[in-house]
């Protein structure tokens, strides 16, 4: 045999090599860059690659498959927090069989739990596709997400003071309870050396909070005092025009946020105070999904919270009755403990990991999210529904939130953590849900026995 036979004979050799290589290989390699997986297939002599299309829709169904059954065991089989997901169909199923309200709320709030979780999931994923910009609109959207829809369902059914009170349990919840555990946990862990993290942020987020504060201050006091000029109108048009100005206050802090200098914002890790393995680590990150299954996986978890939100809202009336506790204290209370569970969870974790700064984002920076962007837009999504919501949170709900938040700056302020600060913080909580659970709120009684609109 000459050279140029050997030579077409190894040729052909190696486009068999092609043709019987693993079919989930070529599948993700087409996934990943068609592109450059389609430049693979297109090899010389083409007259003897026709037998590869034969098949093309065989294997084009094969990879569509199997980037499905990898997508979902990402997401929905990779946590076992999601064990509480079929709680969700079991409130549907109990509301369709009896007529226990009691149940059907408790089954809700666990199912909405992992719910909550995966959606934070799948915007960080998509955060890795969009850019630092976009994806700090997308964690302001869908950070705190399933409280804004439970709150939306309120507002239909006329609720307003469970919105105030579920919305203002969450930024209670994550300034004392998850701040403190965080500290907790992380003064226990590492108790030989001083937990340190970069001030500027708690500072900043403090002062917006303080504004916050501010807004709902104002028509508290002018209610109470009545000192309308028009008794009724004029505490309505102030917190609707708070609110207003409160959204261009948060969009102004997101821009300077990501706007400023890397300095101003970085981790302490970054600036050599740590050891900077944190640093490298995050670098490494990589998404485990692709962009668009993020977006169908966002569509996919909005719509079955919105769902059980519906079914939530509805049994709040009866769960209070039927475990004789006041609507107040299971809005500020349960709801967000449990229906925030995984965000605690987080939180904890990352301060275990010596990682303050990344708490301090999960806590304080929902807390933020939450009175400047989530309490004003559902005084503007109330505006436009023709609803009554405004900022007056009654004088013993501001009052606790001022004070939760002069306590929380008193111990941001040193830039550094510990345990005795953490068990402060918790005591502080229990203070506070004490004192709801003998606080008894009248108004709540009498909107829910409101007909439905």
């Amino acid at each position: 045999m000459d050279y140029k036979q050997r030579v077409g004979v190894q040729s052909l050799v190696e486009m068999g090599s092609v043709d019987n290589r693993s079919m989930l290989d070529l599948d993700y390699e087409c996934l990943l860059s068609p592109g450059k997986d389609a430049r693979k297939i297109q090899i010389p002599f083409s007259d003897q690659q026709l037998p590869l299309s034969d098949g093309f829709p065989i294997r084009y169904h094969k990879m569509i498959r199997n980037r499905v059954y990898g997508s979902i065991k990402t997401v929905v089989f990779s946590n076992k927090l999601n064990l509480l997901m079929p709680f969700g169909p079991q409130a549907i199923l109990v509301h369709k069989l009896t007529a226990n309200n009691a149940w059907v709320f408790f089954l809700s709030l666990l199912g909405i739990t992992p719910l909550a979780e995966r959606l934070g999931y799948a915007t960080e994923q998509l955060a890795f596709y969009t850019g630092p910009t976009v994806g700090g609109l997308l964690n302001a959207t869908f950070g705190n997400a399933t409280e804004l829809i439970i709150s939306i369902y309120a507002l239909k059914s006329g609720m307003t003071r469970v919105v105030q009170l579920s919305l203002l349990g969450s930024i209670l919840s994550n300034m004392l309870l998850v701040l403190g555990c965080a500290f907790f946990c992380d003064g226990l862990v590492y108790h030989r050396k001083e937990q340190v993290f970069n001030k500027a942020t708690g500072v900043v987020n403090s002062g917006l909070l303080l504004m916050a504060v501010m807004g709902l201050l104002f028509p508290a006091v002018l209610h109470y005092t009545h000192t309308e000029r028009q008794v009724g109108k004029s505490e309505l048009a102030l917190s609707r025009f708070s609110s207003c100005i409160m959204l261009v206050a948060y969009a102004a802090y997101l821009f300077f946020q990501l706007r400023s200098p890397n300095d101003f914002y970085s981790p302490i890790d970054e600036e050599g105070s740590h050891d900077g393995e944190g640093s490298d680590n995050d670098e490494d990150e990589a998404p485990e999904i692709t962009k668009w299954e993020s977006v169908i996986w966002l569509t996919i978890l909005t719509a079955w919270i919105s769902i059980l939100s519906g079914y939530l809202v509805d049994t709040i009336q009866g769960a209070s009755e039927a475990w004789d506790l006041s609507i107040a204290f299971i809005s500020v209370i349960l709801l967000p403990v449990i229906g925030n569970a995984a965000e605690h969870a987080s939180a904890i974790m990352f301060a275990m990991k010596d990682k303050l700064d990344i708490t301090l984002g999960v806590a304080i920076g929902s807390s933020t999210q939450i009175s400047m962007f989530g309490i004003p837009f559902c005084v503007v999504i109330g505006w436009m529904m023709g609803r009554e919501m405004d900022l007056n949170f009654h004088l013993f709900e501001t009052a606790t939130l001022f004070i939760t938040v002069m306590v929380v700056a008193f111990f941001l302020q040193e830039g550094t953590a510990n345990y005795f600060k953490g068990l402060m913080l918790i005591l502080c909580y229990l203070i506070v849900a004490a004192s709801f659970y003998a606080h008894e709120d009248p108004t709540t009684t009498n909107q829910n026995k409101q007909p439905k609109t």
